[in-house]
């Protein structure tokens, strides 16, 4: 039994500790009428702060039922631990010790806490008083309407000074367009304008943030209930103009310095952009490089450049060490990881197709079952211009990914080749059909002599032989290929109309009794007048 006894008292004990250090962890907070008096930590015969705060709110309740004007008094009390007591019209309200400060040098601040203490306990009886007074409220009534007035007239004042602003402003930038003249900044007028617009905007908008804000302290700080509120709205701005302004005085030398890698590093991208320029136009040679390969090259040095004064220049921005800038950065990075898969895919075959010189600007290509004339070779697409009057940008993974066909890689002085294929029956000599294609090669505007066109046989079909024609195209040919491919075909057609030979492009079951060919005659309506290929 007694050692039952024992057990159940280490019990008792061990549960009982951690509610009293639980109890000098707590602090209470008094307040009356929205003001904080004093904040106590302490346990002071038994009570906790909690329960002190609540026996000052009683007593407070029955210094404010008595009549008369009030006093406060604090009187120092002597013994071991130093305690000083506030009373409010004969009543005691609380007593601080040192314990309620924190703390270890707690007790030499004693005194001036209780002073403090003092002087907010007679502002708060004060406006506790003035809280119940109808005079008061009435006057402070008055006050607010006038405020309120003063506000409104000077957010109207505002609104009619910014729209006259902006018609002034307005028609000064429409006689400065009209005549022709635009600013040392080179921005037009419409762009002028949108920028003051946008300007006199965000300026109105802060005035008025700031006229709302001092009214709603003057218009608070009417009331007794509410001038607790009033005095924060007031603080609240100054805290927030002050706190930008030593953020931005604070943020200067970062900010030099950033400008300082940036401005380098334009210098260092304009000497090695003048280099590639240079090897761009066959000026310099340097090994590895040339013309094809030095404009994509500018564009990798460029990026490379910046990436790396932007890692530089990444802790010196303002903001740089905080949480929220790290928490944006990782957000973005992991944005563009994972949308930019294909971004990044089409970016490494244009670089693919540049450095392997593939194609070039101004050569007639044929990728896929698109054919035209490469204009542009960017980054991410390739774009071609047909013969039939169509652009056609391809995603550099889908160049990259198909055979490309270059009919002027292998010609010279910028010169295409026009290839065209034919098929004629076995009854036909081949040395004749060889002969038309070379007559209506002669007859094609602009086809070269030099090299000379020549004829292969590319396949020998169930029912006829394949004959291909290779030719290339002057100067003076057509600038679409095209145009020239269509030339050559309708000369094709009358070589062999004229020479009675059948083409057997069409498949058929049998020989007809008689070729299938365009006798010679009016081959075209009076009325339409020939047919005379586009130039």
């Amino acid at each position: 039994m007694r050692l039952r006894g024992c057990w159940w008292l280490v019990v008792a004990l061990l549960a009982a500790l951690p509610a009293q250090a639980d109890e000098r962890g707590d602090e209470a907070e008094l307040t009356l009428n929205q003001r904080k008096l004093v904040t106590l930590r302490a346990t002071l015969k038994g009570e906790s702060p909690a329960e002190r705060v609540e026996a000052a709110r009683e007593a407070l309740s029955a210094a404010l039922a008595a009549s008369g004007p009030d006093r406060v008094e604090r009187q120092a009390l002597p013994g071991d631990v130093p305690a000083v007591r506030l009373q409010a019209n004969g009543i005691t309200v609380l007593h601080l010790v040192p314990d309620d400060l924190g703390g270890t040098q707690a007790g030499s601040l004693l005194d001036a806490a209780a002073l403090d203490a003092e002087r907010r306990l007679k502002q708060a009886l004060a406006e506790a008083r003035e809280a119940r007074d109808p005079r008061a409220w009435a006057v402070g009534l008055v006050f607010a309407l006038l405020a309120t007035g003063l506000a409104l007239g000077l957010l109207w004042a505002l609104a009619v000074l910014r729209r006259r602003l902006l018609r002034h402003a307005v028609r000064q930038l429409g006689a400065g367009e009209a005549r022709a003249v635009r600013p040392w900044w080179q921005v037009s007028g419409e762009h002028a304008i949108a920028l003051l617009r946008g300007l006199a905007g965000l300026a109105g908008w802060v005035v008025a943030l700031v006229v709302l804000d001092v009214w709603a302290s003057v218009v608070l700080r009417q009331f007794a209930a509410t001038r607790v509120w009033g005095e924060r709205a007031g603080d609240w701005l100054v805290s927030q103009l002050l706190a930008l302004g030593g953020a931005a005085l604070s943020a200067v030398p970062g900010l030099l310095t950033a400008v300082l890698i940036f401005l380098a590093a334009r210098g260092v991208l304009r000497l090695a952009q003048g280099v590639l320029e240079r090897v761009q136009r066959g000026e310099l040679s340097i090994a590895g490089l040339d013309a094809d390969t030095a404009g994509p090259t500018r564009r990798l040095v460029a990026l490379v450049v910046w990436l790396f004064a932007l890692a530089m220049a990444y802790p010196y921005l303002p903001g740089a060490s905080t949480e929220a800038f790290k928490g944006v950065t990782v957000l973005a990075g992991l944005m563009v990881s994972l949308g930019a898969s294909g971004v990044v895919g089409q970016l490494m075959a244009g670089l693919s197709l540049m450095y392997s010189r593939a194609l070039r600007v101004g050569e007639y290509v044929r990728i896929g079952d698109v054919e035209g004339t490469v204009t542009a070779l960017g980054m991410f697409a390739t774009q071609l211009h047909t013969g039939l009057g169509e652009q056609v940008s391809l995603p550099n993974a889908v160049v990259f990914g198909q055979p490309v066909r270059n009919f002027s890689r292998l010609a010279q002085d910028g010169q295409f080749v026009l290839s065209t294929a034919v098929t004629i029956g076995y009854a036909t000599p081949w040395r004749q059909v060889h002969a038309l294609l070379m007559q209506a090669a002669q007859r094609t505007p602009g086809v070269l002599q030099q090299p000379a066109p020549y004829v292969v046989q590319t396949a020998l079909s169930d029912f006829y032989v394949e004959y291909r024609l290779c030719a290339q195209a002057s100067r003076t040919a057509p600038q679409r290929r095209a145009e020239a491919m269509s030339q050559l075909h309708a000369n094709i057609q009358d070589v062999f109309n004229e020479n009675g030979v059948q083409i057997m492009s069409p498949h058929y079951r049998a020989d007809p009794a008689q070729p299938q060919v365009v006798p010679e005659g009016p081959w075209f309506a009076p009325e339409s007048g020939p047919l005379v290929p586009p130039r």
